[in-house]
């Protein structure tokens, strides 16, 4: 595995050992994944820009969950996300072909997609032109990558999931979350909408690409289509707090211009930044998950039985 230590990973790392899987896990530093050893999950020390490292860690694999990324909303550090996106991914892809791993996940994301303006599309989908972030753009480099590698012969199936929700959430959506429990996300765009799955969900989506996936193919493991604001109004109805209020899409996108002006005299939520807006300001990032439910026999929960639970979470968490 790469990305155990994330936040898709550590459940998919958590779920393989609960079945009676041998993991061994590729890591930066063993010595902060202590964790995933007591779990009876091997570390080895490396990277993915290491070809050494990944040599070590996928020897007599029969498997491969490459779920590593770079994902960050609002941050410009194109060196880290091409080198973790794209040349990482090449070199994962490159050295399994090497070796002969005989099966392998890639995680891919519905980004790769940009806005779909409203539309809920599937896998045959092509998004042509110029993507709204950096991490859309390094993903959809790497989803290319890997589908000329599926071209070459690689067993490798790939999976895209959407937005992915759950406890101690470490994205942009899970800070929104705990900002909204503070009382300090006032206002979100009405026309943004996302397909939200649990982060149990998705990785059993992972589990299910391995064991029942077709080699070659892509599966959306994505879940259902809502959009932030009713997501938000939902988790504010459980917490007891005030719901954000909804804003026209136009004005959202009409601030971006000046939130980096704003950035250098005061610290602002990702979600406000520049990037931030472009991407939440009335894009849908939107897929159908019905192939997956199909031919693996995914079901992820709905967000009105799955967000309450991680709002209530994240509630008792701040105290």
């Amino acid at each position: 595995m790469t990305g155990a230590t994330g936040f898709i990973g550590g459940v998919v790392a958590r779920k393989l050992r609960a079945r009676g899987d041998e993991v061994v896990a590729l890591v930066r530093d063993p010595g902060r994944a202590g964790y995933l050893a007591d779990r009876g999950v091997e570390l080895v020390a490396g990277d993915i820009s290491d070809r050494a490292s990944l040599v070590e860690a996928m020897g007599g694999a029969d498997g491969v969950f490459h779920i590593a990324g770079w994902y960050k909303v609002g941050v410009d550090d194109r060196a880290a996300a091409w080198a973790t996106n794209v040349d990482g991914t090449r070199n994962v892809l490159d050295v399994m072909a090497e070796l002969g791993v005989r099966r392998a996940v890639y995680t891919s994301t519905l980004a790769v997609n940009s806005d779909t303006h409203g539309i809920q599309v599937d896998e045959s989908y092509r998004f042509v032109g110029r993507h709204l972030s950096l991490y859309d753009a390094t993903k959809a480099e790497a989803h290319r990558i890997a589908e000329a590698r599926i071209a070459d012969g690689l067993p490798l199936v790939i999976v895209m999931p959407g937005l992915v929700y759950g406890p101690d959430d470490p994205s942009s959506i899970g800070d929104a979350l705990r900002q909204l429990l503070r009382g300090r996300f006032p206002a979100a765009p009405r026309g943004s909408a996302f397909c939200w799955a649990h982060v149990e969900d998705t990785a059993d989506g992972h589990l299910l690409a391995m064991d029942r996936g077709t080699p070659g193919e892509t599966y959306m493991i994505c879940g259902e289509p809502h959009s932030l604001l009713e997501a938000m109004t939902l988790a504010a109805r459980v917490a007891g707090v005030r719901a954000p209020v909804g804003i026209p899409d136009v004005t959202m996108r009409s601030l971006a211009p000046v939130t980096g002006l704003l950035g250098r005299v005061a610290p602002i939520p990702p979600a406000y930044t520049s990037e931030g807006l472009r991407v939440a300001a009335g894009t849908t990032y939107l897929g159908t998950d019905a192939k997956a439910r199909r031919e693996l026999g995914f079901a992820p929960r709905s967000l009105e039985v799955g967000w309450p639970p991680v709002v209530i979470h994240e509630q008792s968490a701040l105290g």
